[in-house]
């Protein structure tokens, strides 16, 4: 399953979302990837550190590659790299993406990213991380992917963005993906004690739009995850938000079992909840 996490409106979760979905899923035991097309780099840095070694081999060295022939091409597991965390693994991004998103663009290498993708065939589940805009990589990533998963906030923002992003969507799918399925907006740092964020969601859902059932609360347990660079499920497992990750995965993935981190102790997860 190859899944892109799209919304070109900033501070969503993007890259909160597909780390966390692709570390529980290799913990679930699916041999699993992530490939980083920001060039802020941020879920390359959330699985490795902003102190691990840039690696040579990151998603922009592949696409300048696209840029001129060679006789012999690197192969797509030439870019993987390995995390600390068994069964996943990623291709990091670089700074050097916007640096030549042009040139791509004007020799047209919109599917070379999909044509990658089909050399790696041995992974059970593929996450894509992307920019926060509708450009060469989002559209590069929409294409390659079977399913697209929109992080949402519940701002009228948002909202708003929303409905241009389904139509990117269907457009991608028009044109060059017909297989594309948008695959639920996921509610991200939500706000329980707030009447507008559930107000929002029914006025979504009563549109027909396929919002998720999994809500992921908003909660400093996600900045300190972030700052130590440990995704969630290998950093709180018993936890109340990497409860709510579990619970994504497990929607996304009815036929996954994941009992085993799944967190049953109803008096000790009124402690790991803050």
């Amino acid at each position: 399953m190859r899944r892109v996490v799209f919304n070109q409106k900033g501070g969503v979760g993007k890259s909160s979302i597909a780390a966390n979905l692709a570390a529980i899923s290799a913990k679930a035991g699916l041999k699993t990837l992530l490939i980083d097309l920001d060039p802020q780099s941020n879920s390359s840095a959330y699985l490795l550190g902003r102190g691990a070694e840039i690696n040579r081999r990151n998603s922009a060295e592949f696409f300048k590659t696209t840029l001129s022939f060679k006789l012999l091409p690197a192969r797509g597991v030439d870019y993987v790299r390995p995390t600390p965390y068994e069964n996943l693994s990623v291709i990091t991004a670089s700074p050097e993406l916007a640096d030549i998103q042009s040139s791509l663009e004007m020799k047209h290498k919109i599917y070379k990213l999909r044509d990658l993708l089909d050399t790696l065939s041995d992974y059970e589940a593929i996450y894509i991380d992307t920019p926060p805009n509708y450009n060469f990589y989002t559209m590069s990533a929409l294409i390659a992917s079977d399913v697209c998963l929109i992080p949402y906030d519940c701002d009228e923002f948002s909202r708003q963005a929303l409905y241009t992003l389904m139509q990117n969507v269907e457009e991608i799918k028009a044109d060059h993906n017909a297989k594309l399925e948008v695959e639920g907006i996921v509610v991200n740092q939500f706000q329980a004690r707030a009447s507008l964020p559930l107000q929002n969601i029914h006025e979504l859902k009563s549109e027909g739009l396929p919002v998720l059932d999994s809500i992921i609360s908003s909660s400093v347990k996600m900045k300190e995850s972030h700052n130590a660079s440990v995704p969630l499920i290998e950093m709180l497992p018993n936890h109340k938000l990497t409860q709510e990750f579990i619970a994504l995965f497990q929607e996304l993935h009815p036929n996954i079992t994941c009992e085993n981190l799944v967190y049953r102790d109803k008096k000790q997860a009124e402690i790991v909840q803050d």
